[in-house]
């Protein structure tokens, strides 16, 4: 039986408030300090390098890790990959949960598929470059792990979770020495890559007069933007959020159990399985959602339970604790001997996305070049978020399609993108191989994204 004094009791709920008060001094930086506001570097990367900071200050002193002491239970990094690993899923599901509304002309479709594809592409071209530059590392250094590029796509295309899914997967399974901390350095990376770039490309372009910079001024929400005339109240026997985090949770709880029915079925790809709890956990939003709407149609329940503004709520704190989580999680003393390497990686993930999407933007995006090409690097180096926050600098108020195309590009991305998640557990036992697939693979998908072009010369 445990004491309620005990650190066995406390150490989860320290780690939390440390992650919470590390994003609140991340927030007054990035208020006080002009130069961090101008970075757009977003609060939750600046809270977690602030633990990064007292984490090695105190290894310093101590020599031993901070998230390992008494105080966080004993075994707080393990503890911090499980919030990251968690948050990602449960960030997605409360995503899925919002509804959409509209209908789309067949323009806008044309441009939501093509968002897609390049998503998918772009993810294929970090692949490339990753896995050659790891390819060509593993014969320089002794025992480097030949498949460590494939990491970089879910780095820096998919965000702090799928990085450390991955490099999870390539440590258990593979055996590479520090496979999480490496993933969640590239991850980091990506934030860096999109931030600072992001700032460089506006000031750029706002020199050439070519952009405009938004003057963002903060509103007050309307009603109608917070609760529709047809949902339950906000308060009643039971608060509006209390409902919207038990579907979150239930849903999650049902990908558990598929998860666990899969693993029982395909045993030796249990660790793939497990590492693809993010889309499982949006299948099985999807179909609650689906129940939902179909017992409102029958009028067997006459009020919609989910709240897109509440959702939207539920789905950014758990991004932004997934974010300073899996940067705290980072260990650094694995990673000694990698930062060449990885500084390497990072710099080209950054420099063939920001001209791969440039390329894209120009040609088929003409009508909003601009908004189309911050949100997708932002969102192909970082996560949505920060694809949002450059395309707010000139598109305040998103009269642009460039959000929605994010938005809605899921679908198209997930179908063409699953390959790749199979292809990055091929890697370790053939990486030339993988290599090669790779790079055909993205030849197609853009024989697909060019495809007006190249039948409209072969017409001529």
């Amino acid at each position: 039986m445990n004491n309620f004094w005990d650190y066995s009791v406390w150490g989860t709920l320290n780690i939390i408030a440390a992650l919470l008060i590390s994003l609140l001094a991340g927030n007054v930086l990035k208020k006080s300090i002009p130069l961090l506001q101008a970075s757009l570097i977003p609060t939750s990367v600046l809270g977690g390098c602030l633990l990064l900071v007292v984490s090695g200050i105190y290894r310093l002193i101590t020599k031993e890790t901070l998230f390992d002491a008494a105080f966080f239970g004993g075994n707080g990094m393990m503890t911090l990959e499980m919030i990251t690993y968690h948050t990602l899923a449960l960030g997605f599901i409360a995503s899925t949960f919002k509804s959409s509304e509209g209908k789309l002309t067949k323009q806008r479709t044309i441009e939501i598929f093509n968002t897609g594809v390049t998503t998918v592409s772009s993810y294929l071209l970090q692949g490339i470059f990753g896995l050659a530059i790891s390819l060509i590392a593993a014969l320089v250094l002794d025992d480097f792990f030949e498949a460590a590029g494939m990491i970089l796509p879910f780095g820096y295309g998919q965000g702090t979770g799928q990085a450390m899914n991955y490099g999870n997967i390539y440590e258990q399974e593979y055996g590479f020495v520090g496979g999480k901390s490496f993933g969640l350095a590239v991850a980091a990376l990506g934030f860096l890559s999109a931030s600072l770039g992001g700032v460089i490309h506006l000031n750029i372009q706002k020199k050439r007069g070519v952009i405009k910079l938004s003057d963002i001024k903060e509103r007050a929400l309307h009603a109608e933007e917070i609760q529709n005339e047809n949902e339950i109240p906000m308060q009643e026997s039971i608060d509006k959020m209390t409902i919207q985090i038990a579907l979150i949770v239930s849903a999650y709880m049902v990908s558990y159990l598929l998860m666990n029915a899969l693993g029982s079925l395909l045993p030796g790809m249990k660790s793939v399985i497990f590492g693809f709890n993010f889309l499982l956990g949006v299948l099985t939003a999807t179909l609650f959602k689906a129940v939902l709407n179909f017992l409102r149609k029958k009028n067997i329940e006459k009020k919609e339970y989910t709240n897109n503004f509440l959702m939207t709520r539920a789905s950014n704190f758990f991004f932004d604790i997934m974010v300073v989580a899996g940067i705290a999680a980072i260990r650094l003393s694995i990673l000694e001997k990698y930062w060449g390497i990885l500084l390497i990686m990072g710099l080209n993930g950054a420099v063939v996305t920001y001209i791969y999407n440039r390329i894209v933007a120009k040609a088929l995006f003409k009508d909003y070049l601009e908004e189309q090409f911050l949100t997708m690097y932002g969102m192909l180096t970082g996560t949505a978020s920060t694809g949002i926050i450059l395309l707010r600098e000139i598109d305040g108020d998103f009269k642009s399609p460039a959000s929605d195309n994010m938005v809605y590009q899921n679908f198209p991305a997930i179908v063409f993108g699953f390959p790749l998640m199979l292809l990055a557990t091929l890697a370790p036992k053939q990486p030339v191989f993988t290599l090669l697939i790779v790079i055909g693979f993205f030849i197609i998908m853009n024989l697909i994204l060019f495809r007006s072009f190249i039948f409209k010369k072969k017409n001529k």
